[in-house]
């Protein structure tokens, strides 16, 4: 097994974590200065230019990230289950429809 260094994901939490309402849900999501350094490490890594401590420090954001989805996919499913129909959404039922065209002439 290959070791690799890491920046603890916890390290981030108190200063890149930020609690998002939408639709009365509440998810995780990162500040916007740790997404634009999030943003800037993976150009860096695209051009080959990242550094051992950036490397760390993408190892850790990335693994948070991970984190943040398993999360708010719980917190998700826990929301969408505990809500009654009615509670969902405080408009009518929206029917879907799909336009099809039909090719003319063929």
């Amino acid at each position: 097994m290959t070791s690799q260094l890491m920046v603890e994901p916890s390290s981030l939490m108190y200063s890149g974590i930020v609690l998002n309402t939408i639709q009365d849900l509440h998810l995780f999501k990162f500040t916007d200065e740790l997404q634009a350094r999030s943003d800037e490490l993976l150009e860096k890594l695209k051009t080959g230019l990242l550094t051992s401590e950036e490397e760390a420090e993408l190892a850790g954001i990335s693994d948070l990230a991970r984190i943040f989805t398993y999360a708010n996919t719980l917190l998700a499913d826990r929301q969408k289950w505990s809500q009654t129909p009615s509670e969902n959404s405080s408009e009518p039922e929206q029917k879907n429809y799909v336009n099809t065209a039909i090719p003319q002439n063929l």
